[in-house]
């Protein structure tokens, strides 16, 4: 089976806006769209009021593992096997992700921040998910 959103047409700048709309919440004091050197979207950054003060989160939107899935499938056509194609589609299945998310904070099944816990940046400027990453590597060596 294909990738999920792999026939995606919606612009990335449309799926962009939908992202930071699920993020306009209660708490939430700031919301921007993160850009790697070549100018590109790569992610969204946003800081939120949580029990234990203002907190930075940074959600990465990472487009090469999409790009290397659409390659690898027989299923997808070729027309759709581009870079253009895999940024479209890494930001709906970003958006898809976060859309669950917000439902699991508005049912009151979670925190925003709980379910975005290993997006927070620490101290070290480090995601709580690359800190705990290293923090294996170490205990295994």
């Amino acid at each position: 089976m294909p990738i999920l959103n792999y026939t995606t047409t919606i612009a990335v700048e449309k799926t962009m806006g939908e992202l930071i709309a699920h993020l306009t919440r209660p708490g939430v004091t700031r919301v921007s769209a993160l850009y790697g050197e070549n100018g590109s979207p790569t992610g969204v950054g946003f800081t939120m009021r949580t029990a234990y003060g203002l907190r930075e989160f940074e959600i990465p939107v990472r487009t090469d593992g999409v790009f290397a899935a659409l390659q690898q499938d027989p299923a997808v056509r070729p027309g759709q096997k581009t870079h253009a194609q895999a940024e479209r589609v890494a930001w709906r299945i970003a958006q898809d992700w976060l859309e669950a998310q917000s439902a699991l904070v508005d049912a009151q099944l979670a925190t925003l921040d709980e379910v975005m816990l290993p997006y927070m940046v620490g101290p070290s400027g480090e995601t709580m998910y690359a800190v705990f990453r290293a923090q294996q590597k170490e205990i295994t060596q």
